[in-house]
Formats: structure tokens, sequence, C-alpha cells
């Protein structure tokens, strides 16, 4: 009876039945996909596939990536760029920014309109400069774990960086938020 015991507490321990994601992990990937562009009540399912895909990564013989986090990070990038071009989120976001306007706001809510500007002005970068402004900026991942999750050169990834955050500031002035 004990040795069945033992036996189960170590096929635990080397992933059998353990949550391939820790906490922290699931944080990140949960901002990751927020910052996509998912919506909240669809930010469980998003952690989910990721799950998912790292146990089938597992299932199929795979050897579990160097940084999980990282990884976690890209697979949930990537899960929210597939959702927001399923979901035409540029439509929807414009109807809630009519919306908002709508309402009066106190004029103590400077922080809410950075936040909105900023989450309008991400989601007018191409994707690809998107992805790597969330995952360095938002997931906090150094630039070359960014490139080698993505298998594009640092170089490249610093180039999408640098031109996404030009095209964000620039989008920031002229709306006259910063």
């Amino acid at each position: 009876m004990l040795r069945r015991k033992a036996r189960r507490a170590q096929g635990d321990s080397a992933g059998h039945g353990a949550d391939p994601l820790d906490a922290a992990q699931e944080r990140r990937v949960r901002a990751v996909l927020a910052l996509g562009g998912v919506p909240q009540a669809d930010l469980l399912d998003g952690v989910q596939q990721v799950r998912l895909r790292l146990l089938e990564r597992a299932a199929k013989g795979y050897e579990t990536p160097r940084d999980v986090s990282a990884w976690a990070a890209v697979v949930a990038s990537n899960l929210a760029m597939d959702w927001h071009r399923a979901k035409r989120r540029q439509e929807r976001l414009g109807e809630r920014l009519a919306s908002l306007r709508q309402h009066e706001h106190p004029s103590g809510e400077d922080t809410s309109v950075l936040s909105l500007a900023v989450a309008q002005g991400l989601d007018d970068l191409p994707d690809a400069q998107r992805q790597v402004l969330v995952l360095r900026f938002y997931a906090d991942l150094p630039v070359r774990s960014i490139a080698r999750e993505l298998g594009v050169p640092e170089g490249t990834v610093k180039s999408r960086l640098h031109t996404a955050v030009r095209a964000l500031r620039a989008r920031l002035h002229e709306d006259e938020v910063v």
C-alpha cells in the first residue's frame, strides 16, 4: 500500500496529473491574452488552451520547452492573435469606445483614458509588432527569449519593437493623450 502511494507520488511529481503551469505562469498567460484583446470571459479558455498544448507536446514525446514561461507566453500571444482575427476585434473596440464617450467621466480618470488610448494604439499595430510589444513589455520577456520562441533573429525582434514603440508613441501624441 505504501509503495503504491509512493509510486503515485513519484508519478505525480514527474508530471502525471500535475498542472503544467504554475501560478506565476498562469498569471502571465492571462495577462498576455488580455493584452492581446481576449475578453475577460474567454481568458480561462485561453489559459486552458495553453495547458492543453503543453500537455499535447508531452503526449507526443516532445521535450518540455527550456523556458516553459516564455513558451506559454508566446502560445498565449498566438492564441490572442487568432482570436483577434476571428472576432473582428477592431469593430467591437470601436463600438465600446463609442459607448464610453457617451458616458461622462470624472476628470480624475486620466489613467483610464491613457489605458484606452494604449489599447486602441495596440489594436492599430500590425500583428507581428503588437505581439513583440506585448511579449517584451507586458510579459516581460527578454528579446533573446522572444526571438527564440518566435523563431526569428533578435535583430528582427528589436526592429519590430522599435517600430511598434515609435508608432504607439506617435499615436498617443496624435490623440493628445501624452
